[in-house]
């Protein structure tokens, strides 16, 4: 970023996280390291505690991207999410894994695991269009609402399905453990997590734009199933 640091970035950034109106513009950030650097100090600059990492589709709604996931935006179910608080809302069914001991390098080794509906959000006046840019952001970071935890082996491949109450979605191939793994990878690059921290893959199947007064459910075998309301 020639024209703006990082720290001016995420400075950004943190007024639009904490105010709620789009972000003043800046550079898009060079390159994902670049996005990443941002996170970090919008992490900082937000000053909240980090839950773990989460990883989530990126614009082109194939990539994987990884970004810190701060506690305060990890609910459980039942807890409120209001709609006018996020920006460009995307849902998506996912998983959540804890970290039964801490994660620097290898494979994460678990102790429990949620399944999770993901609700994106982004802090620009418009949806990003760059990668970079979406992890500067947090990975498009809105709400993360876990269900009832699931202990056991989590296979290879299952399938996931989203979709409002009612409605029956077709389900989705998901490679479960090999994301977690994708995700536990991502943690190690980015220094690390201590155990009873999260991992979060998002994207698995995903629903029409959410808007308050939906219902929506999600199901994630055999780790489980989760309903929310939208506010």
């Amino acid at each position: 970023m020639s024209s703006i640091t990082a720290a001016q970035a995420a400075a950004l950034l943190a007024e639009a996280w904490t105010s709620g109106t789009p972000a003043a513009s800046f550079p898009p950030p060079g390159d994902v390291a670049a996005g990443e650097a941002i996170a970090a100090e919008l992490m900082k600059a937000l000053a909240w505690p980090v839950s773990g990492v989460r990883l989530a589709p990126g614009p082109d709604g194939l990539t994987l991207l990884a970004a810190p996931l701060p506690e305060p935006c990890l609910l459980r179910a039942g807890a409120p999410v209001t709609m006018a608080a996020l920006r460009h809302a995307r849902i998506s069914a996912g998983i959540l894994g804890v970290l039964a001991e801490p994660l620097e390098n290898g494979l994460p080794v678990f102790s429990a695991f949620h399944p999770v509906i993901d609700i994106a959000a982004n802090r620009h006046a418009a949806l990003p269009t760059d990668a970079a840019q979406q992890v500067a952001d947090l990975g498009g970071l809105g709400v993360v609402v876990m269900g009832k935890r699931w202990i056991g082996a989590l296979p290879e491949e299952s399938e996931a399905r989203l979709g409002l109450t009612g409605d029956h979605p077709r389900a989705l191939r998901a490679p479960l453990a090999a994301l977690m793994r994708q995700a536990g990878a991502a943690a190690s690059r980015m220094g690390g997590l201590p155990a009873g921290a999260v991992l979060v893959v998002a994207g698995l199947a995903t629903g029409s734009p959410p808007v308050a007064g939906t219902k929506w459910a999600a199901a994630i075998p055999p780790v489980g199933r989760i309903s929310i309301t939208l506010g």
